[in-house]
Formats: structure tokens, sequence, C-alpha cells
């Protein structure tokens, strides 16, 4: 069974964003150092344009070979006018507005997100699931996500967009499996669901 990773930049405080869901705050710790961490270890979280700035864009698929954002989340390429932001990985873009995909290379889910989200990880693949985000379609695939990776930037923002939404209280307990600091208080940490 394929896993289906939660890889999220969020703030001290647990923020992905101000209450708009900006996080562009975070870019100015892209530093020499933690920027080669991201294109060697994590490539294929990487957008498209920016695989191609750091000249890695023929750099083979590591962990993952399928991406789910929600409709925030790419409607930040979509205001750039980049209909297919992952084109590297197979896109689905959770959304009950979205009726119709700009891209061939995107395919909407509007509804059963869990069950379409099952389906993807019962597929015959050596490669993972990433979910891009944003925090209203990880609460809704809480119980669905089996690892976390979370990149903690040294920034407070006191209010915002958390890392889960929609979701009301239930604890689910992850195991720590690795955490990475970097020279620029940047701090990777890496989860798995305790089953």
């Amino acid at each position: 069974m394929r896993k289906l990773t939660y890889v999220i930049a969020c703030s001290l405080d647990g923020f992905i964003g101000d209450p708009t869901g900006d996080a562009t705050s975070m870019l100015a710790y892209l530093d020499e150092e933690y920027l080669g961490h991201l294109t060697t270890e994590h490539p294929d979280t990487v957008p498209t344009q920016g695989r191609k700035g750091l000249g890695i864009d023929d750099v083979p698929n590591r962990r993952f070979d399928t991406i789910i954002q929600g409709r925030r989340s790419y409607d930040l390429a979509l205001k750039e006018g980049v209909t297919s932001p992952y084109a590297h990985l197979r896109e689905y873009v959770a959304s009950r507005t979205l009726k119709e995909s700009p891209d061939p290379n995107v395919e909407i889910i509007a509804d059963d997100l869990v069950g379409r989200v099952r389906a993807l990880k019962a597929e015959d693949s050596p490669l993972d699931i990433y979910l891009c985000g944003g925090a209203e379609i990880a609460g809704a695939l809480r119980d669905e996500i089996d690892e976390l990776v979370i990149k903690t930037y040294p920034q407070v923002y006191g209010s915002g967009m958390p890392m889960f939404a929609g979701t009301g209280f239930a604890v689910t307990d992850f195991t720590l499996e690795s955490v990475r600091a970097f020279g620029n208080g940047v701090l990777i940490r890496a989860y798995n669901r305790k089953r």
C-alpha cells in the first residue's frame, strides 16, 4: 500500500500561512544549504517551474509520482498563469467549485475525496502520494495521512491558517522518524502514523 505524505511548511506556532494562506515570508530561508537539501532529498516536492530554474528538471521522481492539493493551493499557480504546477507528477486538485480542469495533466476531484485517495493508495507503485495542502484538504484527509514531513521555519505568526482545519478535536499519534536542523534555523521533522 502506498503512503499519503503531508509535506508542509509551517511557522514555529504551527501556521502554514497568514489568515489568507500567504506564506511568502518563509521564502527568505531558501539559502544554499537548505535549498541543496530540498533539491537532493525532496526534488519531487519542488514545483516544475522551480525545478527548471534550479536545473533539476531532469531528476527522476524519487518518492512521489502523484500529488493531491486543495483548490486554494492550486489557485496560487493559476494566478501566475501556471495550469500544471507539478507536471512531473500526476496532479489531482480537490475542488467542489472548479468544474473543469484547465490542464489535461490535472484531474479535479469534486466528491468522495477519501474514496479517491484510498484508490490511489491501493495502486501498485513503488512511489507514494504527496499531499501538498492546504489546511482544509489536510483536515479532510487526516485519517488517511500516513506520514508528516514538517518544515518548521523560525517565525511566529500569532494567527493564520493552521496545518489542519475543519476536523474537530481528535488525537492522532505519530512516531518521530527523523530530524534535520539547518544553519538558518529551519527544522525538518518526519513522522509516521502510529499503528
